[in-house]
């Protein structure tokens, strides 16, 4: 796993009133770590959408297309908070990948049940970040805190998507409990 560089922001020449400084600077840089992981998500989505084959091909080719573009309103939404606060968002894939703190999506073409298990890793990922910023939020600023609920609601929703993908009748993930996406991929088919 890449090691994470953080940027906070050093000095605001103003932030939202009623928001300490040292309150928007530390709301700033989980706004930028969201709006890496918000930016990642879209470009690994359609990464899947471009690379995606089998007989499930068009149920999953066409349901990505609306979580692209659901999560790029998410990233907008982002970065224009971390203006609001009086900081520069920062969108550059150079900054992505430098300040991120997880692995690049290591699959290529593959079955679309291949995708749903490593697309299930990403998004728990993802969701897990976000419901921590969420808690990180609650005090110093509550509206960012509104937007990251907002957001998480519509990651869950399409978490629950891929992950009807690779659920049985009795309720169990075809990939039980992989932590990578490479395992999650290979046990998705079972």
């Amino acid at each position: 796993m890449a090691t994470a560089r953080k940027l906070a922001p050093r000095s605001l020449a103003y932030t939202v009133p009623g928001l300490s400084d040292k309150d928007a600077k530390t709301v700033i840089a989980l706004l930028q770590d969201r709006l890496n992981a918000l930016n990642d998500l879209a470009l690994t989505l359609k990464h899947v959408h471009w690379n995606v084959v089998g007989p499930n091909f068009i149920a999953v080719h066409t349901m990505l297309d609306p979580q692209v573009d659901a999560v790029r309103l998410m990233v907008d939404e982002t970065a224009e908070r971390i203006a609001t606060l009086g900081a520069s968002p920062s969108g550059t894939p150079g900054a992505l990948v430098a300040q991120r703190s997880w692995d690049d999506y290591g699959i290529g073409r593959a079955d679309a049940i291949d995708h749903m298990g490593a697309l299930n890793v990403v998004y728990a990922g993802v969701i897990e970040a976000h419901r921590d910023a969420i808690e990180k939020t609650e005090e110093p600023d509550p509206v960012t805190q509104d937007m990251l609920i907002g957001q998480a609601a519509q990651l869950e929703q399409f978490h629950w998507f891929v992950r009807a993908h690779l659920e049985n009748a009795a309720g169990r993930l075809t990939t039980g409990r992989a932590r990578t996406e490479k395992a999650a991929a290979r046990r998705a088919r079972r």
